[in-house]
């Protein structure tokens, strides 16, 4: 699997050096990452760039410089990278008005669970939800979530040969698809496969 080692992530001195240039240079690389499924809902893909980004960001903002800290933000966040074989993404539930927002957690629990990923001419591959804790109590869910999708060989495949791919959310409480990722996009979770 596809880790980012201490030794490669920049010291919290050089980090605040580069972080406006960095920063930007992830945004945009998020822009293609990124997938609105309805109104309500995004998916961001996670690759090895966004999570380094992340880790940096913590270790700025915790101000986290011993190695024990970094390890356990590395620890963290590196089960997010892509392994080749599959997609991951952070859910991400957007309601601006704080009421409606906690009305509709607790409407959307196991929504991560309806999430999917369709590769063209393939069934629906439905997400492998939060496994490193749950995110969801008797009452609401959260709104964040951290997804896996599993492809098969045939689907990394037809992927890399060009097919579409959509994705949606089928829930019972937010129905929501995308037909087919723009090709950018398409071509940049490509790149996260084997």
């Amino acid at each position: 699997m596809p880790q980012i080692a201490k030794d490669s992530l920049m010291t919290l001195e050089a980090y605040a050096k580069q972080r406006k240039e960095f920063r930007a240079k992830v945004i945009e690389h998020k822009k293609l990452r990124n997938v609105h499924i309805g109104e309500h809902v995004t998916l961001q893909f996670e690759d090895e760039l966004t999570v380094r980004y992340q880790v940096q960001e913590m270790l700025r903002i915790e101000r986290i410089f011993e190695e024990e800290g970094i390890q356990e933000e590395l620890d963290v966040y590196n089960p997010l990278i892509p392994d080749g074989a599959n997609l991951k993404a952070t859910l991400m539930i957007e309601y601006p008005d704080p009421v409606e927002r906690q009305r509709m957690l607790a409407k959307l629990k196991g929504i991560e669970d309806r999430a999917w990923v369709q590769v063209e001419g393939c069934e629906r591959v439905y997400a492998i939800a939060d496994e490193d804790l749950e995110r969801e109590n008797e009452d609401k869910t959260s709104s964040v979530h951290f997804l896996r999708f599993e492809l098969s060989d045939e689907m990394r495949k037809a992927l890399k040969y060009g097919v579409g791919v959509a994705v949606g959310i089928d829930h019972p409480e937010y129905r929501a698809n995308v037909d087919a990722l723009a090709p950018q996009v398409r071509a940049s979770l490509v790149s996260d496969l084997r």
